[in-house]
């Protein structure tokens, strides 16, 4: 049976989930201040909670603590973008190269029932709900390489900019770009192609990364 604090979720949790929804879903836009006493107000907690909801969407990287200005959604320009992109290249390379010649039939299953839970989501046009399923495809994509120090190093720079993500999978047609990207890795990494698997990752990053290019500039 579940325990009462298991049932409710606490008030930073609801804070922090009422925030995140904000900024994935574009209410909140990168750069933009956030308002504790208007967030307090609207989630229906205190200022103590939303502050450890703020603290720990800071450590997510979603925000930023900014002197006298207070907390932030985080901002990238395009050269830090870029730089995240490279790095995100370097690792997310390793763990592939590791990872497919692991992959058991039970990995490829996962895979291929995590990028079906994509398509299914981006059917309901739920934002904050795709971007979860679209990081959990690739969780498991990384993940296949076994190494914890190495999939921590890639979570962090996709916490780095989850904000710009958002503004990726809003755009017209993109979703259906990432679900077919999505299968074709699924069927690579079944065939243990880890040179394909790559370069279809390379692809489907360069995609992402060339499509906010055009959006930052604008």
């Amino acid at each position: 049976m579940a325990t009462p604090s298991q049932q409710r979720p606490t008030a930073p949790h609801r804070a922090a989930e009422a925030l995140r929804a904000a900024i994935l879903e574009g209410e909140l836009q990168p750069g933009q201040r956030i308002s504790q006493e208007a967030w307090a107000e609207r989630v229906g907690v205190s200022m103590i909670p939303l502050r450890e909801a703020l603290h720990g969407l800071a450590g997510e990287g979603l925000v930023t603590y900014r002197p006298r200005r207070g907390y932030v959604v985080t901002e990238l320009n395009l050269a830090d973008l870029e730089e995240v992109y490279a790095l995100r290249r370097l690792l997310e390379t390793e763990a592939i190269r590791r990872g497919v010649p692991l992959a058991t039939e039970a990995d490829i299953a996962a895979l291929r029932a995590a990028a079906n839970s994509c398509r299914s989501v981006a059917a309901r046009g739920d934002l904050a709900s795709r971007l979860e399923a679209n990081r959990s495809f690739h969780e498991l994509l990384h993940g296949l390489a076994r190494s914890w120090p190495l999939l921590r190093l890639v979570d962090l720079l996709w916490d780095s900019t989850e904000a710009y993500r958002a503004l990726y999978y809003a755009l017209p047609g993109e979703a259906v770009e990432a679900d077919r990207a999505h299968d074709a890795i699924v069927e690579a990494v079944a065939q243990r192609d880890t040179d394909a698997v790559v370069a279809l990752q390379d692809a489907h990053r360069e995609r992402a990364l060339d499509r906010l290019r055009v959006t930052l500039a604008a």
